[in-house]
């Protein structure tokens, strides 16, 4: 029975059904959304009030938020449909080609279909929940929504990265937040090779240490007790360069969010210490030599080539415009 059989007995006469149409459409469209602002506000408020005293994760319940919303607009639109004969004769139709129209609309909305398809995944397998922090496509950020067509991650930056479902089901995704939230972060200094390895090695440890926001042993053994006491900051050298012999600091921090600032907190007492005790951070020398200063049987490109010093590991600059 259509919306109009069934409104039909309680219809004026003085009224046609046919100069109504446009009325009942209106009223149901401005209902349908009334309803679902209704809908989706309520949930919002009572899937928050849950999440505060149960503390439980909010992922499933955003989308279930979202669902809910949708399904409102789909029935405001069976009524619109239903309550018109022509579209109601219409719909007749592709409900009699139901298989062609199927084959049509999957394929006119297959990115639409993927999005949706991949927002139910992702809210029940979970590789990351609603206020996780992630890194994606090498954007850094938190994870502020997840709707049935994309996710939405707010970088450290504020800025609003909208990603489809279907791209982030098929991304390699970085959680900081899952499981264990402390990170091993890394810091790169190199000392020239005249430097005592031994001595930049111990201050850039005592400078670790002293950072409030790295992790001390005993915070570590809570949750890693295969850490052993003294290893919990490293130095290690990880490359005899060209320049420099490149040492990497190693550190524990609680999460990810204090890694970054930590890393270029450390970076800078490290480099004041090093100032302070005489240790060396080269940086590379090139030499310009005179087109004319060169022996006949050497050629040269475009006005400049490298030439070491073969009594130093460094190169002197020296050189003018011809």
């Amino acid at each position: 029975m259509s919306i109009s059989d069934a409104i039909m007995p309680y219809w004026p006469s003085w009224l046609s059904w046919d100069m109504a149409i446009p009325i009942v459409v209106i009223v149901v469209m401005a209902a349908t959304i009334f309803f679902a602002r209704l809908v989706n506000r309520l949930l919002l408020g009572y899937f928050d009030k849950v999440g505060l005293k149960l503390k439980v994760d909010p992922t499933g319940y955003r989308l279930l938020r979202h669902l809910a919303v949708a399904a409102t607009y789909i029935f405001g639109l069976i009524i619109i449909v239903s309550s018109i004969p022509q579209l109601r004769s219409i719909s007749l139709a592709l409900f009699a080609g139901a298989g062609f129209a199927g084959i049509v609309i999957g394929l006119a909305a297959q990115s639409t279909l993927s999005n949706i398809i991949s927002g139910i995944s992702l809210a029940m397998f979970q590789p990351f929940r609603v206020g996780d922090i992630v890194t994606i496509r090498e954007e850094y950020g938190t994870v502020s929504d997840l709707t049935l067509r994309h996710t939405v991650v707010t970088t450290w930056d504020n800025r609003r990265l909208i990603i489809p479902n279907y791209v982030i089901s098929d991304e390699a995704i970085i959680n900081w937040s899952i499981v264990d939230p402390t990170v091993i972060w890394p810091v790169d200094i190199g000392i020239s090779y005249d430097s005592d390895i031994d001595m930049a090695r111990s201050i850039m440890i005592e400078e670790a240490r002293k950072n409030d926001n790295v992790m001390q042993y005993y915070d570590i053994l809570l949750g890693h007790p295969e850490v052993l006491k003294g290893k919990e900051v490293k130095v290690q050298v990880t490359e005899l360069g060209d320049f420099a012999v490149n040492l990497r600091l190693t550190v524990w921090i609680r999460n990810r969010r204090l890694a970054f600032d930590t890393g270029c907190e450390l970076m800078e007492s490290i480099k004041k210490r090093f100032d302070a005790e005489g240790i060396e951070i080269p940086f590379p020398y090139r030499t310009l030599v005179y087109k004319k200063d060169l022996p006949p049987n050497v050629t040269l490109q475009e006005g400049l080539v490298d030439v070491p010093d073969a009594g130093s590991d460094k190169t002197h600059s020296q050189g003018s415009q011809e």
